[in-house]
């Protein structure tokens, strides 16, 4: 049986998608098309139905993909365990939401860049979550950070890290409020306080007002900026009230300049995936990356 023949057949299972398997594998849609109806008429038996999205695999075809996938991962393997000795410098495209890949991944990643001589190259790009696991399905990333868990075949999400969210505000909004106003009388407190977000749904503040007081916040954006350190800069300057990561602002409520206005018992947290497309592990800088990132997460908190 031809390899490349089941290396297009893995790729179409996982991706689910002819369109997306021919374009991680450099080929057009009708040579994909053709690829698979000639391992189909090897096999004498049908390897997928044709949906008007994408294909679903037989039980033909989800039996060939648990066999065959492994050992063509293990193949892909050799071959670049062997490209990674014959150039010492491998590039690896990130991707994940600005702020955590800046903060944190980049400054992780780096110490790679040039480790021991099997180092590799490093080039990020940021977005959001669909962005993201779209820009990686069609494999314009080889690496993503992302707060969506994937779906289906073709991603492989590992948990990396959860962030603990908190709702801050300039000293002078904390000292209007009182001490302990909030945690007695609940979001009613802070319903005439200006909000300053990274949208116009306010999706952190949302997300802590559910968990917290379950109840969905009154307020509207006064500053919408779709970036949380800019959050954070306005917060300072007294632009109103914010939710954010406790590791973006752990910093500033040190030094005093933003004030938590609230502790609760148990805290919103957000939970951070580091993402592949299945099988790409099998290449040494991906793993590496891969494995790195997640030993650094380790110590965030």
């Amino acid at each position: 049986m031809d390899l490349a023949l089941l290396r297009t057949f893995v790729t179409v299972h996982r991706a689910g998608s002819f369109t997306r398997a021919a374009a991680l594998l450099g080929l057009s849609q009708p040579a994909v098309t053709s690829q698979i109806r000639t391992l189909e008429r090897q096999l004498g038996r049908p390897l997928f139905l044709r949906q008007a999205r994408g294909v679903t695999p037989t039980t033909m075809g989800d039996e060939l993909a648990h066999k065959a996938a492994p050992h063509l991962d293990a193949l892909v393997e050799i071959a670049e365990a062997g490209l990674d000795e014959d150039s010492s410098v491998r590039t690896l495209h990130l991707a994940g939401p600005p702020e955590f890949t800046a903060e944190r991944a980049l400054p992780a990643l780096t110490a790679l860049t040039g480790h021991d001589g099997q180092g590799f190259a490093l080039r990020a790009s940021f977005g959001n979550a669909e962005e993201v696991l779209e820009g990686l399905a069609a494999g314009h990333h080889d690496l993503a950070i992302t707060t969506a868990r994937s779906r289906g075949a073709l991603l492989t999400a590992t948990p990396l890290c959860d962030e603990e969210h908190v709702l801050i505000a300039a000293p002078r909004w904390a000292a209007r409020l009182g001490p302990g106003k909030l945690r007695r009388k609940g979001a009613v407190t802070v319903e005439n306080l200006p909000v300053v977000e990274v949208h116009e749904s306010l999706p952190l503040v949302s997300r802590y007002w559910a968990a917290v007081f379950d109840s969905r916040p009154a307020a509207s954006g006064a500053v919408i900026v779709p970036d949380l350190r800019a959050v954070l800069a306005c917060v300072i300057t007294g632009a109103g009230l914010a939710v954010l990561p406790r590791y973006l602002c752990a910093a500033a409520l040190e030094r005093g300049d933003v004030v938590a206005l609230l502790d609760p018992a148990v805290p919103p947290l957000r939970t951070y995936f580091l993402v592949v497309r299945t099988g790409t592990l099998a290449m040494p800088h991906i793993a590496r990356a891969h494995e790195w990132l997640l030993r650094a997460a380790a110590d965030w908190s």
